[in-house]
């Protein structure tokens, strides 16, 4: 396994959840021994002057550790974020049921490493069907992940997220907008889940670092809702943007 790596997202030049990507990628370093060739505050402020000479203020940003011959390196890639549009956000993704699947046993399931090929094949074979993402099962046949977010769905105004031994990233902003639930007393539970469960959702949705809360419209020819509108998608998605906007900012 040659390395490790975290993708972040800055607005107004001010990274999202700073400390908690540093603090994933550090556990993730002594999982694999690689070690991290600074302190995390020195390597925060690395990338603060990196980010200090970029020219956009809303960016993608990737940091990388991997293995070298003298212990380690840091690659680190700024560039302008391009974000989807306003419209996508309302009308929300068309996602596959990939047909790879994904091991939960293995001991690098649960982190970002930079050998993605499951993960490019099965978004590669989405995006030449017409579809936005894929959506992986595990060994078990449960929903484990997409390549690229982690994956809600809503049943009887219940929120429903696949559980970590399912195989699947214990996403930030996961986390985040779980958290966002909770406080709203909206009714959370993780646990194993069938792509049949996601086809009879009312609602489902994505997140991650870069797009934040995604809405799903489509799960392979099956609409998803029914003639639902997403109320708690939407809710849960303008809380977390009033967030990032807020004070959990670096």
């Amino acid at each position: 396994m040659s390395g490790i790596f975290e993708t972040m997202r800055a607005y107004n030049k001010s990274i999202v959840y700073f400390d908690e990507h540093l603090q994933r990628i550090s556990r993730a370093s002594k999982l694999i021994r690689i070690k991290i060739p600074y302190s995390l505050p020195k390597l925060k402020n690395i990338i603060r002057e990196k980010i200090k000479k970029a020219r956009s203020r809303d960016l993608y940003i990737r940091l990388t550790l991997s293995k070298a011959k003298s212990g380690a390196k840091v690659s680190l890639e700024v560039k302008k974020y391009q974000p989807f549009s306003a419209k996508k956000y309302r009308e929300g993704f068309a996602v596959m049921v990939s047909s790879f699947w994904k091991d939960e046993r293995h001991p690098l399931a649960r982190i970002k490493t930079t050998e993605r090929l499951l993960y490019e094949l099965s978004f590669q074979e989405a995006k030449s069907k017409g579809f936005d993402e894929a959506i992986l099962l595990n060994s078990r046949g449960l929903i484990a992940e997409g390549t690229r977010a982690n994956i809600f769905f809503v049943k009887d105004k219940i929120l429903f997220i696949p559980s970590l031994k399912c195989g699947c990233l214990d996403g930030i902003t996961k986390m985040a907008v779980l958290d966002l639930a909770r406080i709203n007393k909206i009714k959370t539970k993780q646990g194993n889940f069938t792509a049949h469960d996601l086809f009879d959702a009312d609602e489902a949705f994505l997140t991650n670092s870069l797009i934040g809360v995604m809405p799903l419209r489509r799960v392979n020819k099956i609409k998803i809702g029914k003639g639902q509108n997403n109320k708690i998608t939407q809710f849960l998605g303008k809380k977390y943007s009033e967030l990032l906007h807020g004070n959990k900012k670096d």
